[in-house]
């Protein structure tokens, strides 16, 4: 499993979100520039986010975006399901189709997708952001 760029910056915005949550909407502009990606990038992501109901976003003076729900509701898991798919170590593992490793192997990949997935499940946004602002060692 590899976890991409978008992956990672995505979880990354959600955890800006969630500590600047009281300030309203959060201005496109300054989340880029707080962890120093292209607004062009994050635009991106953002436009997944908000299509997926994760997040909401407004046009025009006091504009930007937001969480749609508090940060313990959101795992890692959802996040980087949304912008990764499958979170699954083997090509293939989540579809029925998976003829190349049967047996022994096959149940192997499938209790480490359980694994992943578990630990995964287990961390929420407000986990993160509660880690980061402690000095956490959480790195994204």
């Amino acid at each position: 499993m590899l976890v991409s760029t978008k992956g990672r910056y995505a979880l990354r915005v959600m955890i800006d979100l969630a500590e600047n949550q009281t300030s309203g909407y959060v201005p496109l502009k300054e989340i880029a520039q707080r962890q120093d990606v292209s607004e062009k990038y994050l635009e991106s992501i953002l436009k997944t986010l908000v299509k997926a109901g994760v997040l909401t976003g407004q046009r025009g003076k006091g504009g930007g975006y937001q969480l749609t729900r508090d940060p313990a509701d959101y795992t890692v898991a959802t996040i980087l399901h949304l912008t990764e798919g499958s979170l699954a170590p083997i090509a293939g593992l989540d579809s029925s189709t998976v003829n190349q490793d049967r047996g022994a192997t096959l149940q192997m990949w499938h209790e480490l997708d359980d694994l992943i997935t578990d630990f995964f499940e287990k961390r929420t946004i407000a986990d993160l952001a509660s880690n980061a602002a402690g000095g956490g060692n959480y790195v994204i």
